[in-house]
């Protein structure tokens, strides 16, 4: 009845305790586990000046989990595009996509993901990525062609590679380009749910048809922990908590482990402001979950592709959530 796919994305934290070696290890065997149980890609984050995560050149940490799996796609979530030259991201992903093709998603947002003043270390020539970023999509659409030989720069072996792109969003402007690009849509509902339904709504009604696509294509990024109970999995969401309280503090820590006192932790607004976030997640046991995701839909209206993030601290626990998420999409 909802036919719905499965995949993840990660943005490659630090645990507490643990090195940046180890989160990307962490990483690929994530990305194996998953490919295990069938999720049907993989994706990874780009962040700046961020301590506690290991996702800043998120190219090689495509290639690194391609060349250590064998079938998942794997791609970005996303490339943010006013860090790069579209030409050497398609240089790139033409690459990766020539070693291991069929593989390779290439997600693309327009927001920086870091602070404005590593934003302008990245592009130093004060590259303004919100206004021009419908440009720059289709210039990387335009190099992942066929080869127009009219053309004095091609992005050499991305040329006629047709790396599937994707627009990532966190507003209705997203969806808007998205729509009228004819392209794959996916909304960050992990940390931005407020206008999500809105951006849904705009991009299936003002969907035009493409070489790409033909009908929308509807991606949902939600916080997703799935345990045997609502207890057991409400316990393990504080790691989640105390990630994005740690964001707004300003601190950015490693990932913390779970704790049987939040309240404690928190100031009363950051313990509410996380108990509103967690209201939006799918937390809880199969069946909790399942009815969740099944409100989701009618709230929403129908979505393709379901994309988890789990912020759970400890490895086994993270994977037999995803595994336990997997059960719910199945039985669906």
């Amino acid at each position: 009845m909802y036919n719905l796919k499965l995949s993840a994305l990660n943005l490659v934290p630090i645990r507490e305790g643990e090195d940046d070696q180890t989160a990307i290890k962490d990483m690929v065997k994530l990305a194996q586990n998953l490919e295990t149980l069938d999720y049907k890609r993989y994706w990874i984050a780009e962040h700046h000046n961020a301590p506690n995560l290991v996702s800043s050149a998120t190219a090689l940490l495509i290639q690194h989990t391609l060349e250590h799996t064998s079938k998942i796609r794997v791609g970005s979530g996303g490339i943010m595009l006013p860090n790069h030259a579209p030409l050497v991201v398609a240089e790139q992903f033409g690459t990766m996509e020539t070693i291991f093709p069929e593989r390779v998603d290439l997600g693309l947002g327009r927001a920086p993901g870091t602070d404005m003043m590593t934003a302008s270390a990245l592009r130093r020539d004060q590259h303004n990525g919100v206004y021009e970023f419908p440009e720059e999509v289709e210039q990387l659409a335009k190099y992942f062609g066929p080869g127009n030989q009219q053309a004095y720069v091609r992005a050499y072996p991305a040329v006629d590679k047709h790396v599937p792109l994707y627009i990532l969003g966190s507003s209705t402007d997203s969806a808007h380009l998205a729509a009228r690009k004819g392209l794959p849509y996916v909304f960050a509902g992990h940390f931005a749910p407020q206008q999500m339904k809105d951006a849904i709504e705009i991009y299936k009604d003002l969907f035009e048809p493409s070489d790409a696509l033909s009908k929308p294509y509807v991606i949902v990024c939600l916080n997703a922990i799935v345990a045997n109970t609502d207890e057991q999995a409400k316990y393990l969401s504080t790691t989640q908590a105390q990630v994005m309280v740690s964001i707004t503090r300003g601190r950015m820590q490693p990932l913390q482990p779970p704790t049987d006192d939040l309240k404690g932790i928190l100031t009363p607004t950051e313990f509410e402001v996380a108990q509103q976030r967690m209201g939006s997640s799918l937390i809880g046991s199969e069946e909790t979950v399942k009815n969740k995701i099944k409100t989701f839909i009618d709230e929403h209206g129908h979505i393709d592709e379901l994309m988890a993030i789990s912020y759970i601290y400890e490895q086994e626990a993270q994977l037999d959530s995803y595994r336990k998420l997997k059960n719910v999409i199945d039985t669906l």
